[in-house]
């Protein structure tokens, strides 16, 4: 409870600094933007980039990793199958909804949470990882090809099917997976600035997405996509999540609880900063966070109650 408490604790802090710099017009009406493109373009490539070559290769190759990716790979498709189905959204909004329904919180909340009530940090790393290096990429790829710019004609076509291979989160995922295969250690003159740059990704994304909460409607919670997006987020992932852990892959006790807390993580705020990057779903995304964010605790009350 304590690791709960801590977690949630450091968001809404940071989120409500954001907010109140959102209020007092500090960054004036461009703020919010500007701040989510520096997490986009500096602080996330450079947290993914130190966290992967960081990582204990073995640790991110686990059991777990299978089980987190199972369900979020049930997360998404029941979000495609219904969302785009019945709810008839965008391509753009499919895209953000489906992160929205399946991204976890693994660093500001999920770190305090393996720390504090699983009592091993590690426990997020294959989370972690899947994020990075597949669902990340393949969601911004997307976005890449729609939205590059280019005058039609088949050299703007090739500019739009390469975007995604300059993307910075993909090339600092790939850049930190290989690190982390190869042992190579990055040299003390890169790897100091790069930690410092790191530092900007989770309060960035946090203080922008307070920004947000001002001046935007309060009954957008109630929408079909922010509804159905916070459903499967908070409860089909990790229920999904478990019954693969327990019944296909047969992990011990342990393991089935860590999987299944982490994959009840709430939504990040990373999916938010996506979502200003591209221009598109920025209140799916951020309803949708805020949503999960008040569900965690009872959600994750529950589980530890079932599941002893």
């Amino acid at each position: 409870m304590t690791g709960l408490l801590t977690g949630l604790a450091v968001v809404a802090t940071i989120v409500a600094v954001g907010y109140l710099v959102g209020r007092a017009g500090v960054l004036g009406p461009s703020g919010q933007t500007v701040l989510s493109r520096l997490v986009f373009f500096v602080g996330t490539p450079a947290l993914l980039l130190q966290t992967l070559a960081e990582a204990d290769v073995h640790v991110l190759f686990s059991e777990q990793l299978a089980a987190t990716g199972a369900g979020v790979l049930c997360s998404v498709l029941v979000w495609l199958l219904v969302a785009g189905r019945w709810l008839r959204l965008s391509r753009d909004d499919l895209v953000i909804g489906g992160l929205a329904g399946s991204f976890v919180n693994a660093a500001n909340i999920g770190l305090p949470i393996a720390a504090y009530v699983l009592e091993d940090v590690t426990a997020v790393l294959p989370a972690m990882l899947l994020q990075m290096v597949v669902l990340t990429p393949v969601a911004l790829g997307v976005l890449d090809v729609a939205h590059h710019p280019g005058e039609p004609g088949r050299s703007a076509a090739a500019r739009r099917l390469l975007a995604p291979l300059v993307n910075p989160i993909l090339l600092a995922s790939v850049v930190g997976v290989v690190l982390s295969i190869t042992g190579w250690r990055l040299p003390t003159a890169v790897g100091q600035p790069l930690g410092l740059l790191a530092g900007l990704a989770i309060p960035g994304a946090l203080l922008a997405f307070g920004i947000s909460l001002h001046g935007g409607s309060a009954a957008g919670w109630r929408s079909g996509g922010v509804l159905l997006a916070t459903a499967v987020k908070a409860f089909l992932q990790p229920a999904a999540t478990y019954a693969v852990a327990r019944w296909v892959l047969r992990m011990d006790d342990h393991a089935v609880h860590a999987a299944t807390v982490v994959a009840a993580l709430p939504t990040a705020q990373n999916v938010f900063t996506y979502a200003v990057r591209y221009g598109v779903a920025r209140d799916l995304a951020r309803d949708t966070v805020l949503l999960t964010t008040v569900l965690f605790g009872p959600v994750i009350v529950l589980i530890s109650v079932v599941l002893g």
